[in-house]
């Protein structure tokens, strides 16, 4: 069973997925947060699985939430970032605060509810969206095609050991090789 916990300043959409997970057997909803610091005392005090978390709350936002879930002594739950924003800045914020994905609240909620699958197994998921998107815009910018695109990532997965995408985008951004586009 994976325990959830769900995180939305927004009462309809927390309990929406509610309603979603408790149709899959394999789910469940360990509680539930209206803002950041409350889902942060409730990931200590629950133990979850996964953290669905939002980005913009009141109190202290997902990202900062995210970092000190992810920080916290222990095995920290799993965060899959669910939002509504796919900006650039949210997508590396929550990635580099130690998010396990990053998924758009626009996407298909079969898709959602298997993204807490394969985030609670220990893998990391992007949107195919964000994905798309920045695939599109290494290959724009290196004047090659998607398909010459993503063969250098698949190589660059394999030389670098990256367990994963979202790994090689993080060491991208340390490394300043990328940078975040501003507004």
């Amino acid at each position: 069973m994976i325990r959830v916990l769900l995180t939305d300043d927004q009462p309809l959409v927390r309990h929406g997925l509610r309603v979603l997970i408790a149709d899959r057997p394999q789910l469940e909803v360990a509680g539930e947060a209206a803002n950041g610091e409350e889902t942060v005392r409730l990931a200590d005090l629950l133990a979850p699985d996964v953290v669905m978390m939002d980005i913009r709350m009141p109190c202290m936002d997902g990202i900062e939430a995210t970092r000190r879930i992810t920080s916290s002594s222990g095995t920290p739950p799993k965060v899959l970032v669910l939002t509504t924003f796919d900006d650039d800045e949210y997508v590396y914020g929550s990635l580099r605060a130690g998010a396990s994905g990053f998924l758009v609240k626009d996407m298909d909620m079969d898709q959602i509810l298997t993204a807490i699958e394969i985030v609670a197994a220990g893998d990391a998921l992007i949107a195919p969206s964000v994905t798309r998107r920045v695939i599109a815009e290494i290959a724009s910018h290196l004047h090659i095609s998607m398909a010459t695109a993503k063969a250098h990532v698949s190589r660059l997965l394999t030389k670098l050991d990256a367990r994963d995408r979202v790994q090689l985008g993080i060491v991208a951004y340390e490394l300043r090789l990328v940078t975040a586009p501003l507004g």
